[in-house]
């Protein structure tokens, strides 16, 4: 796994000291820490910092775009690079993830437990400030689809269950 050095600035730590909740801080601190990550590993890819010529350079940042993250702790605006080829990657999300999985998990065990999609999306709106649609809600279902088909099909004999 690659190191990166993480700086934060002097409006960071004066809005983590001054202003905020603690939701609102620590949203504000992994949002910086996490576009910094993005702009480390754009380096890292086309092995050159910003404006520096190499020999070893593979291609040209081209801005960047603005990707929302809905978390625990808030949504974070994520500054994501763009090159000039457009195959920048990185690991901190899928493509096309809107929302940290650990949320995501928590909102498809909420379903296995016989709750709601409307109360869902209560509980994810007072969480996150953030609503997740009902078509969202069942098309993670369809993802448990299989794991429980398959866990009614199995055999109870492979196990010693104390109680059934």
């Amino acid at each position: 796994m690659a190191q990166y050095n993480i700086t934060i600035d002097s409006e960071i730590l004066h809005y983590l000291f001054t202003t905020g909740t603690k939701d609102e801080k620590l949203a504000k601190l992994l949002e910086s820490i996490l576009n910094q990550i993005l702009a480390a590993q754009a380096t890292e890819q086309i092995k050159a910092e910003p404006y520096e010529r190499t020999e070893e350079r593979q291609d040209y940042r081209n801005g960047y775009y603005s990707r929302n993250l809905i978390t625990r702790v808030g949504t974070l605006t994520l500054k994501v690079p763009r090159l000039r080829n457009g195959k920048f990657t990185t690991d901190l999300f899928e493509r096309y993830q809107r929302s940290e999985q650990a949320l995501l998990l928590a909102l498809m065990e909420m379903v296995v437990n016989g709750v709601s999609t409307r109360k869902i999306e209560e509980i994810t709106y007072e969480l996150c400030g953030t609503e997740f649609s009902k078509s969202t809600i069942s098309e993670l279902c369809k993802n448990l689809d299989p794991v429980i088909a398959q866990w009614n099909s199995g055999s109870l004999e492979e196990k010693k269950f104390p109680f059934v």
